[in-house]
């Protein structure tokens, strides 16, 4: 089974005051944390290996974990207080097999994470990332010729514009021979000079989390206590 490295210790300081007190992962969707909606993401897909690179405010996944979700298999690392992305990914590979998955904490999307895996292997390279559409922070308006007005489009995708979404899958091999300590700046594009990076098309739903707007959309979102992130019926919570 294919370890799943979850970045949870960040500071997030655009969701303050909440993050004064609990890491960003624990901000509650439907009453649920963010961090949890992501493990059903992978668990929903047969993948229950965790391993959750902890920093900032750790005592309280601690404390959350403990004797909940016996079905899956967690473990929580401390990856330090102020480290930052891929030194905290680096610091979890002790704990992971050759070949592992890898996501940010505070986003949710309907991954085929099988398919992402098949692609990964198929390509040969040291890592993978998940792209989605660029979508406007902005409403477009639609209009003729003349400058009239034909429609409104309330912030759409830009189809030829692609973003990291994270969902990734590593080779323990990316962690070497690389300077640096973050994984958008200094990792990732060392790994496209090198030409051992590639990037996974998704076109189904995917968002982040970054502000308590994004949280309210998010469980806006949620019909029925299910968000469009979900790929199956969620494992129950046990104690």
């Amino acid at each position: 089974m294919v370890d799943v490295v979850i970045l949870c210790g960040g500071k997030g300081t655009r969701s303050y005051p909440f993050t004064e007190y609990f890491p960003k992962v624990m901000m509650p969707v439907n009453g649920t944390p963010i961090l949890v909606h992501l493990m059903r993401i992978y668990a929903e897909q047969g993948f229950r290996r965790f391993v959750l690179a902890a920093g900032h405010r750790k005592e309280m996944l601690f404390d959350y974990f403990s004797g909940r979700f016996s079905e899956w298999d967690i473990q929580i690392v401390d990856t330090g207080e102020d480290a930052d992305t891929a030194d905290r990914v680096q610091r979890c590979t002790r704990y992971v097999g050759s070949t592992f998955f890898a996501t940010y904490g505070d986003g949710l999307g309907d991954i085929d994470l099988h398919g992402l895996a098949r692609f990964h292997q198929a390509s040969g390279g040291a890592a993978t990332l998940t792209s989605v559409p660029l979508r406007s922070q902005y409403g477009l308006v639609v209009f003729d010729s003349a400058s009239q007005v034909q429609r409104f489009e309330e912030k759409p995708m830009i189809r030829d514009s692609w973003i990291n979404a994270g969902f990734f899958v590593f080779e323990k091999s990316a962690f070497q021979d690389w300077q640096g300590h973050n994984l958008e700046r200094d990792l990732l594009p060392a790994l496209a000079a090198k030409g051992e990076l590639y990037a996974y098309q998704h076109t189904g739903f995917w968002k982040s989390m970054d502000t308590s707007k994004d949280q309210q959309e998010l469980e806006a979102l949620c019909t029925g206590g299910v968000g469009p992130w979900t790929i199956a019926s969620a494992p129950v919570e046990s104690r």
